[in-house]
């Protein structure tokens, strides 16, 4: 699995945004246009990057909002969207899901839903900032690895067993990794059991 994780300005500042893309980004509302084009724009960047260019070919999307590549399905992606900021994951014959989430207060119900007992209470014990940062981690792993199995909130994210701190993991038969180093945003990705790696 490959992913990437930029700003929505940034990204679009750098990179050529498609004529489909650029067109449907145009019949949304200004705050979600920039960041549609931006997602489609970093994961078309990202196909070019492991040689499965698009050329501009649609990016659709099944009922459930789960993306795919009708002229690709070997390929597995996903795309996520948080304040600004963008994340695109593809997986070659695999399922992938990606997320990204600037962090933001988390209730103590909210923490005691996705969080084991004994993660709820330190979380709640942390400096806001940090109870904020910590809880985003988890949380995108939880979407990641619902997204994976083509569901989003349905799937039940809260549900995934996501430690405190950890980095690597699985559930069921999709692994996961929360890739702290050098990211300047918590982001999740997680990919079906055969695939390797996330780099």
């Amino acid at each position: 699995m490959h992913y990437a994780v930029g700003r929505s300005e940034e990204v679009l500042g750098a990179l050529p945004v498609a004529v489909r893309d650029r067109a449907a980004a145009s019949r949304l509302p200004p705050w979600r246009a920039e960041e549609y084009a931006a997602a489609r724009t970093l994961l078309r960047a990202l196909l070019r990057e492991v040689g499965a260019d698009l050329e501009g070919g649609p990016i659709a999307a099944h009922p459930s909002g789960r993306p795919y590549l009708p002229a690709r399905p070997d390929l597995g992606v996903s795309l996520s969207h948080s304040s600004g900021w963008v994340a695109a994951a593809v997986g070659r014959d695999r399922d992938v899901g990606v997320d990204v989430q600037t962090p933001v207060r988390a209730s103590d119900r909210l923490l005691r839903l996705c969080c084991s007992r004994a993660d709820a209470e330190a979380l709640a014990a942390m400096p806001e900032n940090r109870r904020r940062s910590e809880f985003a981690w988890i949380f995108t792993v939880q979407e990641a690895c619902v997204k994976t199995v083509g569901r989003g909130l349905s799937g039940r994210p809260w549900s995934v067993p996501v430690a405190l701190g950890q980095q690597a993991g699985a559930w069921g038969r999709v692994s996961w990794r929360a890739p702290r180093e050098g990211e300047p945003v918590p982001v999740g990705c997680a990919w079906n059991e055969r695939l390797a790696a996330c780099s």
